[in-house]
């Protein structure tokens, strides 16, 4: 007779902590998370510390969000087993998860060292170098964990979200388009092809992308507030609206929704609504509304008679220009106003009516008793559409230095005009950026002006567009050089009869300085611009040439030089 077997202890602890572990971590699998977590607690209690049990119980409290928790649990495993692949990636997802970047790093980067195949780490190290700013270095993680694992698809999607902040759009499509390939039901990637697209212009594309984020999840805010915005720049307002509002259904804290539903109705002229809303810009933009003042924010109470207010800048120089207007009416409330301004503003504005004292950022404040910037003046002085501050000039640039360009322009009796073709990029700011290639052109796209007669032509041009050839017929008078800051450009503007320019700093600059300024306008027109209407509430001497279809100037410059040559006539 055949003798039979007896188990091992060792054999049958191990079988029962196998089987243990894989029940919690079914649990695990199926969404179960209390059940699986106190599955896993009891093994803990009678198995001991396993490595594998507690990389699992670890991973579950990552994803309840108690990564804190997660963390002595990970370095217990590595005290007793420093070459634990799987603990090392776990203890970076912890880091990560705690707010420990550049610590999940390191850890991150020692698993893969010691798991070489580990695909999941390499893509979450691919993360954490992407949140650091090594985007580049980023990408080569994600393409490993994608040689790894041809089907990993949040490895391309990762991928595709690094692409596209390198600005490589049409990598990061194909790389959407992978993921979705392989996992159609993840409405984050549907969603990042949209932004994609949308960066590109490429609108209805986007649109088709949103919507189908929207059917996989139609809970998912982020995409109905990116549908409304997409909607809005093709003026579409009453489904902008409807999808903004939907996004706020689902999320009532969702800043970006509020943000763009109040711009929208700024664009609609429906400032007594959009003016509060707009406050909701401090969310979006992660800045704190009161840059650590301790001075309080003043939103037109109380009274500012007998108070000295500070009124800071806060966007670009454009919003400066339009929006310091409001300084002297608080002056004629009684406030004794402190004005702080980008330091190239300085010395224009330091001239204006109303003004105790002008500040150039990052210079010491003088003492005051209340702050607001300078973009919440119309929400505290209650603008409506029919009192907007409009009178203009409301500046004036130096006497000595009008006198000096006056002569350098001189009279020849044919009309002088300025050409400013191009914004600023901020190609640190990537909203910024992608409006800015919207909005700027080349000075090549003016061609039609050069074939009008009796006119002169002056550069008001800054930045890298400056060196750009004028086209062929075209004699253009480059002295931006010698503008040293705003108060010069105001100087030259003044010496001029008539400003282009796109929708930058120097349309507005001309625009408060009343002179006349014919402004070529992106068919996504900035809310200030309104809608359907050439001419503007905030300047008067300022009409408006917009594109009739997105991305095309050849209409609006057309129409634009028609109206020079009958000027030149």
């Amino acid at each position: 007779m055949k003798a039979r077997r007896t188990p091992v202890r060792g054999e049958g602890e191990r079988s029962a902590l196998s089987r243990g572990l894989a029940q919690a971590q079914a649990l695990h699998r199926a969404g179960r998370l209390p059940e699986a977590e106190r599955l896993y607690r009891e093994l803990l209690r009678s198995r001991g510390h396993h490595p594998d049990l507690v990389n699992a119980l670890a991973s579950l409290c990552i994803r309840q969000g108690r990564a804190a928790e997660a963390v002595p649990l990970l370095e217990g495993v590595l005290r007793r087993d420093p070459g634990c692949a799987e603990a090392h990636h776990q203890l970076g997802n912890a880091l990560d998860a705690s707010g420990r970047p550049v610590e999940a790093m390191a850890r991150y980067r020692q698993a893969t060292v010691l798991d070489p195949a580990m695909a999941a780490a390499h893509n979450n190290l691919g993360r954490a170098l992407a949140a650091a700013g090594y985007r580049d270095e980023a990408c080569l993680s994600y393409e490993r964990a994608i040689a790894l694992r041809p089907d990993y698809a949040l490895a391309h999607y990762n991928l595709g979200n690094t692409l596209s902040a390198l600005e490589r759009k049409d990598e990061a499509i194909a790389s959407y388009r992978r993921a979705i390939a392989i996992a159609p039901e993840h409405a984050e990637s549907h969603n990042n092809l949209g932004n994609a697209f949308n960066d590109l212009g490429r609108f209805e594309n986007a649109i088709a992308s949103y919507r189908e984020a929207i059917r996989v999840r139609p809970g998912m805010a982020e995409a109905h507030h990116n549908l409304g915005a997409t909607l809005k720049d093709l003026q579409r307002h009453g489904e902008a609206l409807a999808s903004l509002e939907r996004a706020l259904d689902i999320d009532p804290g969702h800043a970006g929704a509020r943000f763009q539903r109040s711009t929208l109705r700024l664009a609609l002229g429906e400032y007594e609504t959009g003016w509060p809303e707009y406050e909701w810009r401090w969310r979006i933009r992660g800045a704190e509304r009161e840059r650590g003042f301790r001075e309080p924010l003043w939103l037109g109470s109380p009274p500012p008679a007998g108070k000295t207010i500070l009124v800071h800048a806060e966007q670009g120089y454009g919003d400066t220009l339009q929006f310091v207007r409001y300084a002297p009416h608080l002056a004629a409330l009684g406030a004794r106003v402190i004005l702080e301004v980008q330091r190239p503003l300085a010395r224009l504005l330091q001239g204006m009516p109303g003004i105790a004292t002008v500040v150039a950022r990052g210079e010491a404040l003088p003492p005051f008793d209340l702050q607001c910037p300078m973009m919440s003046l119309p929400l505290a002085l209650g603008t409506t559409l029919a009192s907007i501050p409009a009178a203009t000039p409301y500046l004036a640039p130096p006497r000595d230095r009008v006198a000096y360009w006056r002569a350098a322009v001189g009279e020849s009796g044919t009309p002088g005009v300025g050409l400013c073709w191009a914004g600023s990029s901020r190609a640190g700011n990537p909203a910024a950026f992608r409006i800015d290639r919207r909005r700027s052109l080349t000075l090549a796209q003016l061609a039609p002006l050069a074939a009008v007669g009796g006119v002169r032509f002056f550069s008001l041009q800054k930045g890298p567009a400056a060196t750009q050839a004028p086209p062929a017929g075209m004699t253009l008078v480059d002295r931006a050089g010698e503008l040293e800051d705003f108060a010069d450009t105001a100087a030259l503007v003044a010496a001029l009869d008539l400003v282009i320019s796109v929708d930058t700093a120097v349309a507005h600059l001309a625009a408060a300085l009343g002179k006349p300024v014919w402004m070529l306008s992106r068919f996504d027109a900035c809310w200030r611009w309104l809608t359907d209407r050439d001419d503007s509430p905030w300047y008067p001497t300022l009409r408006l040439y917009r594109q009739e279809t997105p991305g095309d100037w050849s209409s609006p410059i057309s129409r634009l030089a028609e109206a020079l040559a009958r000027l030149a006539a």
